[in-house]
């Protein structure tokens, strides 16, 4: 499995291409959402590797990734520094502010030699999208938003969401992925239309598995005063064309939050697909690639039933 080191830490990347002859394809990056990985963004992928060479990674912390930097890491990171300033910014820890993330997302670009991209991204990794669009505008061509919004701050609220997470996190048992049907239960509140048994399995595993720290911390800072008050401003900032797309029946991100979200930029277009909910993109995945091509005026093939 191919890894690159960002900012002392290994991520996870897969390439899917089709060949295209002396035809240069932009590139099409793939953010997955909290507890998630890019697995599940890999049939959307598929479905437009005709016109882009899509890259697809998983956020420090979930799936493949590793969370903090190992020891051997940052010493080596702090070794090759070639300046005062440098050696500071290799032995800083990084934080799970979404802001980081967004600059993670710029280091990993660096990494690949890759400039100029398209961002397909979804629920938390959305969020880091738009900051990563209004943090380096110049390097995104245009964007796609899948189950984002803003939403206003209610203390109470937060407070019981944080000590529910931070159950949720804590109580991960391995072998709860060996009971039977329980993926169709964990998965219940994310979906309104089904999805095939081997997605909300790995979906689950995903879950499981996620970095103990960058699971709790992620749903503190992406889930906070700091964030309601920010998103509003972000997204009204944005100078970066935008699709925004949400699920009809979205019970995590519901579909009106995002219609809020659009109406604050006249980028951002809003279209919200009917009898989904958290996860569009695969319970109604003609419907959501007809929307994308519409949007970035291209034709996409779409996936075939099965």
């Amino acid at each position: 499995m191919p890894y690159i080191n960002v900012r002392g830490v290994e991520h996870y990347y897969q390439w899917i291409k089709k060949p295209s002859g002396y035809l240069v394809k932009p590139v099409m990056v793939f953010m997955h959402g909290w507890a998630g990985s890019a697995r599940y963004w890999q049939n959307t992928a598929d479905a437009l590797s005709e016109q882009f060479d899509c890259l697809l990674y998983d956020l420090r912390g979930f799936g493949r990734s590793r969370g903090k930097p190992t020891i051997a890491q940052a010493s080596e990171a702090v070794a090759e520094s070639q300046s005062p300033q440098e050696e500071l910014e290799a032995i800083k820890e990084l934080t799970y502010e979404l802001e980081e993330y967004a600059d993670d997302l710029a280091a990993l670009l660096d990494g690949l030699h890759i400039h100029r991209v398209y961002i397909h991204a979804h629920s938390m990794g959305a969020s880091v999208a738009t900051l990563f669009f209004n943090r380096y505008p110049q390097r995104v061509e245009r964007g796609i938003l899948t189950c984002s919004g803003i939403f206003e701050y209610d203390e109470k609220s937060f407070s019981a969401f944080h000590k529910f997470g931070g159950y949720v996190v804590k109580f991960r048992p391995k072998w709860l992925s060996k009971i039977p049907f329980v993926d169709r239960m964990f998965m219940a509140r994310f979906l309104y239309s089904s999805i095939p048994h081997s997605e909300r399995q790995a979906f689950l595993q995903d879950f499981l598995e996620a970095d103990y720290d960058a699971a709790l911390g992620t749903i503190f800072t992406s889930v906070s005063k700091a964030q309601a008050e920010l998103m509003p401003l972000e997204f009204a900032k944005l100078t970066v064309p935008t699709l925004l797309v949400a699920g009809e029946y979205d019970k995590i991100i519901p579909a009106e939050m995002g219609r809020q979200a659009a109406a604050l930029s006249d980028k951002v277009e809003f279209v919200m697909i009917p009898n989904t909910a958290h996860f569009p993109m695969l319970e109604d995945a003609p419907t959501y690639l007809r929307g994308v091509q519409e949007f970035l005026r291209v034709s996409i093939i779409e996936p075939q039933e099965s």
